[in-house]
């Protein structure tokens, strides 16, 4: 007997699959290497709001970042994957505890090559997917003709809130601001690129040399919803090592779980050439295209089923 749930997203399904088999001919054609990078893994990258599944003494991977990064170090200069991810506590309307993630890195790029790509990807995904320049999602027409418009995250505070982003920073409020005054203007009527976060939110980003306040990272918006989140990569080890016990202390303060140092990825970070990368939600690019107001609408099952 078939679930009437799973019956009544088979068109989202069939659209699922063309734009994953599309998200694959850019890359291929563009002559990055697809990889794939073990799952279960013994330190996941400390970061303060992003919690690990445990699997017996190992975790799942929250990200195939670290084990992407080593691969850049090995002389992979342009590798891709498309995977599973797994974080705790995390569902929602436009969450799932386990989501397919598109990875990748190019060594030589900095996050501004990385917004053209980024672009350049979408763009083509959605041409594959028989719509043009534009879709429409939830009523509302988004244009998808290039060139996307780009605005600093100091900037779209003073634009959309009621505090600058130092006083939302000296507050501890950036967070809330950024989700509930923020972001539900980004991304109407063409895909926003929202560039240049805290120093603070930007864990394993290069900070922009002549103001490291900032971290040279960027997320895209479209119709509201966040879809990805890019940076410059950091490659000095013992930086990256000073971020990541920063990170812990915070998981302490707040009792979270203590994760390990992953020590082989801070070994092989001094020999990583400069690179971006970006992480893209291919649940929330599907929901996009498909129109779907949840993401459950674009998954063949959801946790309440398992």
């Amino acid at each position: 007997m078939k679930s009437s749930r799973q019956a009544s997203i088979q068109k989202n399904l069939w659209l699922r699959a063309r734009i994953v088999q599309a998200v694959r001919k850019f890359f291929i054609d563009q002559d990055y290497l697809e990889i794939e990078t073990p799952c279960r893994i013994p330190a996941p990258a400390p970061e303060a709001h992003i919690d690990a599944q445990e699997t017996g003494d190992w975790y799942l991977q929250t990200s195939p970042e670290l084990y992407m990064k080593r691969l850049l170090a090995a002389g992979y200069d342009r590798i891709f994957q498309i995977c599973r991810c797994f974080r705790k506590k995390e569902r929602g309307r436009r969450h799932l505890p386990e989501l397919t993630l598109l990875e990748w890195y190019t060594a030589g790029h900095n996050y501004f090559d990385m917004m053209a790509q980024c672009e350049a990807l979408i763009r083509f995904v959605a041409v594959c997917a028989g719509f043009g320049d534009h879709f429409v999602y939830q009523g509302r027409r988004i244009d998808l003709e290039a060139p996307w418009p780009r605005m600093s995250v100091s900037e779209a505070f003073d634009k959309y809130a009621a505090l600058s982003m130092h006083k939302a920073l000296e507050t501890d409020c950036f967070d809330e601001i950024m989700t509930g005054e923020i972001e539900p203007h980004l991304g109407w009527p063409k895909p926003m690129f929202l560039f240049d976060y805290p120093a603070s939110g930007g864990a394993l980003a290069r900070l922009k040399p002549a103001q490291r306040s900032l971290a040279e990272r960027f997320e895209l918006y479209m119709a509201g919803l966040e879809l990805c989140n890019a940076f410059t990569e950091l490659t000095d080890p013992v930086e990256q090592r000073a971020r990541f016990e920063h990170e812990q202390a915070l998981r302490r303060t707040t009792g979270k779980k203590i994760y390990p140092l992953p020590e082989k990825f801070l070994e092989t970070l001094a020999v990583m050439p400069e690179a971006s990368g970006n992480a893209l939600g291919i649940d929330r690019l599907v929901m996009l295209f498909a129109d779907a107001a949840q993401i459950d609408d674009v998954v063949a099952f959801i946790p309440e089923e398992l």
